[in-house]
């Protein structure tokens, strides 16, 4: 099994929201939105493969940045399959939405706002770690 179907193996089976996998290294998280992902930009993550429950915009931007080569996605958005291609991130998904939701089902997630008009990653990193320990 290759680090990409590994990712998605644990994902699926562990009722996890994230997965990364590189080689023997392996990291799980429950959390939600792109919490885990933010947490995560301190670490060398070059090479890993995901899987994630809901990618948007943003955490496209974060997967990107930190070098993860492919992402699985339940659903992923349409801007997020726009920012893998730009990257040259691989990915594969179930669903394709045209946006990410807040968690209240009733307006835009504020975090692909953050981003809807920053197409470099080392800011969207910078935006989207800030907005997020503000707690906004």
């Amino acid at each position: 099994m290759n680090d990409f179907q590994k990712a998605r193996s644990l994902y699926e089976k562990g009722g996890y929201t994230c997965a990364l996998v590189r080689g023997d290294s392996v990291i799980l998280s429950a959390e939600r939105g792109i919490a885990p992902l933010v947490e995560l930009l301190v670490r060398d993550l070059r090479g890993y493969c995901a899987a994630d429950k809901i990618v948007g915009k943003a955490a496209a931007m974060l997967y990107a940045y930190m070098g993860i080569s492919a992402v699985y996605a339940k659903t992923i958005s349409k801007a997020a399959a726009e920012v893998f291609d730009r990257y040259s991130v691989g990915y594969e998904f179930d669903v394709m939405t045209d946006r990410i939701v807040n968690r209240r089902g009733d307006g835009i997630c504020p975090m692909e706002v953050a981003v809807e008009d920053i197409y470099d990653c080392a800011v969207a990193a910078e935006v989207l770690k800030i907005r997020f320990e503000s707690g906004i």
